[in-house]
């Protein structure tokens, strides 16, 4: 990169930063999905709020394909 490169480029440095501060953001929150220790954990904690009656089968179905559709969502290279 150039002198010229520099200079037209220095003033958008704070737009790529904030570009990658956003991937960076969404590949951690990716991450977090997919951890199998997270998962095991809302799908308990669903479970048990079935058991407490807080919530019906049918509300009990739908968060656990909701979980299971968010954990095998498309993944990005």
């Amino acid at each position: 990169m150039g002198l010229f490169g520099v200079l037209f480029g220095w003033p958008l440095a704070p737009v790529h930063a904030v570009i990658r501060l956003g991937e960076l953001i969404q590949e951690q929150a990716e991450r977090e999905l997919r951890d199998p220790a997270a998962v095991r954990r809302r799908l308990e904690a669903i479970e048990e709020a079935r058991r407490a009656g807080e919530i019906s089968e049918e509300e009990e179905a739908q968060a656990v394909e909701e979980v299971l559709r968010l954990m095998s969502g498309p993944r990005r290279g």
